[in-house]
């Protein structure tokens, strides 16, 4: 369930996405200093988003350098590090324990458990960190679990569970802007688990591993169904962000939420267009 929450670049300005990606590498970074070159295999874009939020509401002291690493050894790159960037780094090394142990009980991927392993024993400072967030986010990590082997599945459910390890991730600290970070949290999780149900679908109806989607794929309105439901969601998660008073870098959070969000689905959606018409038959939509 990575790689949903990320730009559209095609939208961005240059100066923009020179911030966005400094926040990147500054994750990154921190990473490395904690937890070593596994812990920069684990790096995706996902929490970047999430640096730049808490960034922008809480404006914390952040510190500007720049750095060469190895995706980019001849030339310097700009790099943003201070608390939020730190969480984001522990939040994307507990995201990936719990992905690589999904993996491992949905298609038993050796590799995903073996590095899976060699992440949780690197992250041992997460629980005493985080110690109720981390209880939080195991607790519910299961009810996600029982609700995807439940027999029927209810999509409102199993979304609704992942919906909720969002929000906790959201939810840095118990204040003011706490209901409104779960808010945001909660239906951007929901969003991101049907987006990656309707990315898999055939997939996992190949393979019978569990997908809420299943049922609804030979219907003649699945594909306008699933574009209903998800732009619900993102509706009720944007309506929770701008209640948040974000100003600093606000236009590249728009860009996440409005534009880059939809980016694979629509990949995924016009490749079944064309498959579809390929074999002379009538799109999923309609269209």
């Amino acid at each position: 369930m990575f790689g949903y929450i990320i730009v559209n670049k095609a939208e961005m300005k240059f100066k923009e996405f020179d911030v966005y990606h400094s926040f990147y590498c500054g994750i990154c970074r921190e990473l490395k200093k904690k937890y070593g070159f596994l812990g920069q295999m684990s790096l995706s874009y996902d929490m970047t988003f999430l640096a730049i939020l808490l960034t922008g509401l809480y404006e914390p002291q952040t510190r500007l350098g720049s750095c060469k690493c190895v995706a980019h050894p001849f030339e310097s790159h700009g790099t943003r590090n201070n608390i939020f960037t730190e969480y984001a780094a522990d939040m994307n090394l507990l995201f990936a324990c719990f992905k690589c142990r999904d993996d491992w009980e949905d298609e038993r991927k050796a590799w995903k458990f073996l590095f899976g392993r060699l992440l949780e024993g690197k992250a041992g400072r997460l629980k005493e960190v985080y110690r109720e967030k981390v209880k939080a986010v195991r607790l519910l990590m299961q009810d996600f679990t029982e609700a995807e082997q439940a027999q029927p599945m209810d999509i409102d459910a199993v979304s609704g569970c992942f919906g909720r390890v969002m929000g906790e991730i959201m939810a840095v600290r118990e204040d003011e802007w706490e209901e409104g970070l779960r808010g945001l949290g909660f239906y951007l999780g929901k969003f991101i688990y049907l987006c990656d149900a309707y990315e898999d679908v055939e997939a996992d109806i190949r393979k019978g591993t569990p997908n809420p989607l299943k049922e609804r794929y030979e219907s003649l309105d699945f594909e306008e169904e699933c574009r209903t439901i998800l732009m619900m969601m993102m509706s009720d998660c944007c309506r929770e962000f701008e209640k948040l008073p974000i100003l600093d870098n606000v236009e590249i959070l728009r860009n996440i939420l409005y534009s880059g969000v939809w980016y694979r689905y629509e990949a995924v959606r016009e490749k079944r267009r064309g498959q579809s018409g390929k074999k002379g038959q009538v799109p999923l939509d309609g269209g």
